[in-house]
């Protein structure tokens, strides 16, 4: 029987209790099972990192996660962080040398959230430290005090590029999307070629102009994936790139 995809997802590190854990938020393992249809492989984040080309010479993609901390700011040239502003430097660590290894072997990646921001810091990109801070730009943080089904609930629309991918299996160029997130592009970089804007002109979702499947969103689309038509549409074609290229890989032998 053939084997499903195996994709590589990394962890946060955090203290539970007295100990330091390596973590994987389960709506991600579960959109992966469930939507993309892949087995889903929990890549632990150490500082420093575990050797991460080894570790994908087996792999068929690379999920890279949100996350509740932030990319710290000396790798994108952000400044000086502030209190509260959390940070996780063996996931810095880890992700980063994953995305360089996975995009040096073309291998599909899909990058949500913080993933998106590590995906366009990699290729030389900046981020807001705080969006919201930015004149002209809205504040795109979910309300801390309202119920998790509000906070990953639809909170504005995204215009999506008319030539790009995410219009191409909406089959429409605006979507709803939710909004859970402080941190977010200001200088795309120059591999990446825009798939979607919010109404304020911040771009919400990027792909690689250079490789076979790389593509980043800001939004969370493994909330209830399976409910959610668009969300769907982009882990099927995730898990689709990765079927492809674990194929490949097959034929090549």
């Amino acid at each position: 029987m053939r084997r499903l995809p195996w994709v590589g997802l990394p962890t946060d590190s955090t203290v539970l209790g007295h100990h330091r854990f390596v973590v994987a938020g389960e709506k991600y393992v579960r959109a992966l099972v469930d939507a993309a249809e892949v087995t889903p492989l929990v890549l632990p984040s150490l500082q420093p990192a575990l050797p991460a080309g080894e570790w994908l010479q087996g792999l068929d993609g690379l999920l890279l996660t949100g996350a509740v901390s932030n990319i710290a700011p000396q790798h994108y040239e952000g400044g000086r962080s502030w209190p509260g502003n959390l940070h996780d430097p063996a996931r810095d660590a880890t992700a980063f040398a994953l995305l360089q290894a996975a995009l040096a072997l073309d291998l599909p990646v899909l990058a949500i959230c913080r993933g998106f921001q590590e995906l366009n810091v990699a290729l030389g990109g900046s981020l807001h430290p705080q969006v919201q801070a930015v004149p002209g730009l809205a504040d795109h943080r979910e309300d801390p005090q309202a119920p998790v089904e509000v906070q990953y609930g639809p909170t504005h629309a995204v215009t999506l590029a008319g030539d790009g991918w995410l219009a191409q299996w909406h089959g429409s160029d605006q979507a709803q999307v939710n909004s859970v997130h402080g941190q977010g592009i200001a200088r795309l970089a120059d591999g990446l070629q825009v798939e979607a804007w919010a109404g304020d002109g911040l771009v919400e979702a990027a792909r690689s102009r250079d490789h076979g499947f790389v593509l980043g969103v800001q939004w969370h689309p493994e909330w209830r994936v399976m409910q959610a038509p668009f969300y769907h549409a982009i882990f099927r074609a995730f898990g689709q790139a990765c079927r492809q290229y674990r194929q490949n890989r097959v034929d090549s032998r």
